[in-house]
Order: structure tokens, then sequence, then C-alpha cells
């Protein structure tokens, strides 16, 4: 098979659809319906199945915490093509409920731009940090042996998601550095 043939087969026919699960079960779900490809042999008409998540941060016991947070909870992505016996191997995975569009048996798949930047959102391979404060202003400490102070920023690093805050102590200033999670704005 040539390769321009592939391509236009591909571009007609694969398609990312978005399918409804029981909330929790997202990656039992992509577990079945893998097994249910494999099983059936229907390789040849569902190619991926994911599970969208993405990587985040967040304190725990003053501690920083990678984890993966799910980007739509409830939904798992399927690349496939759209036929009755692949659309049939799809719904009737244990714990789906159906496909996401307005007719049950004809699902509307999902559009180029909406999957490229889901896929991006995921391949982040690392956390990324959001610092939401600029130098002056006043924040409250949420986390740490400085829980509850307020103090005024007086430096943020972006690049590693840290910011150094102003705490009144014994009547005299003093830097604390803290993790941007453990502070928040009032």
């Amino acid at each position: 098979m040539d390769s321009n043939n592939l391509q236009s087969k591909e571009t007609k026919t694969h398609r990312w659809y978005a399918v409804h699960t029981y909330a929790g079960y997202e990656d039992a779900v992509a577990r079945y319906l893998k097994q249910r490809v494999d099983s059936l042999a229907m390789g040849d008409k569902i190619f991926k199945i994911i599970v969208p998540k993405e990587k985040k941060i967040k304190i725990r016991g003053g501690k920083r915490i990678n984890f993966e947070e799910k980007i739509y909870p409830g939904y798992v992505l399927v690349e496939m093509i759209m036929e009755p016996d692949s659309w049939y191997v799809v719904r009737n995975t244990p714990r789906v409920t159906g496909f996401v569009g307005a007719d049950a048996t004809n699902p509307t798949p999902l559009s180029y731009d909406e999957v490229e930047s889901l896929m991006s959102r995921m391949g982040n391979d690392e956390a990324k940090f959001t610092v939401e404060v600029e130098v002056g202003e006043t924040v409250r400490i949420t986390d740490g042996p400085f829980k509850d102070y307020d103090g005024k920023v007086s430096e943020v690093d972006e690049e590693k998601g840290r910011v150094k805050v102003m705490v009144p102590v014994f009547g005299r200033d003093t830097a604390v550095e803290l993790d941007s999670l453990q502070i928040k704005k009032i």
C-alpha cells in the first residue's frame, strides 16, 4: 500500500471520539477496551485508547507532590474507524455509557484542533508553574510554619515556582522563601 493512499484513508476515516464512562472508571474502561480490541481482533479499526491526563503539582505535608489529574473526568478518547462493528465493541464495553454526540448511533468525532490541543496538554513531561503574584502584592501563607501569616512579595522566581515573602516576625520584616503553591492573594 503506498503512503498517499494510506494518508487519504486516515484523513477520511481515522477520527477521535469521546466515550462517556462511569465516573472514576476511566482507567478501567481503557483497560477493558484494549482487552476487547485484542480478543476480538479489532486492531484494524480501533487504534488508540487514551484517558486524557496532565501533570500537576500540589503541596502536601510541606512537600511538593507531582501527580496526574484527569483533564476530562468521566471520558476516554478513542481513535477509531467508525463502523457498526467497531461502534458495537466500544459501546458494549463494561462501564461505557455511550459516545458523545447528538445521535447515539452516529457519534460526532472530535475536531482536529481539539485533539491537537489536548495532546499538547498531555504531552508536557513536566508540570508547569503558574505564579500569579507580582512583587509588592500582599499574600497570605497557606502552608508551612508561617501558615496564616500575611506578607508582601519581594521576589518571584517563575522558573522554579518560588516566591520570597517579607513576613513581620517580632516587629521586623523577615524574608521567607516559599513555593508558589503555599500562598494566595488577599
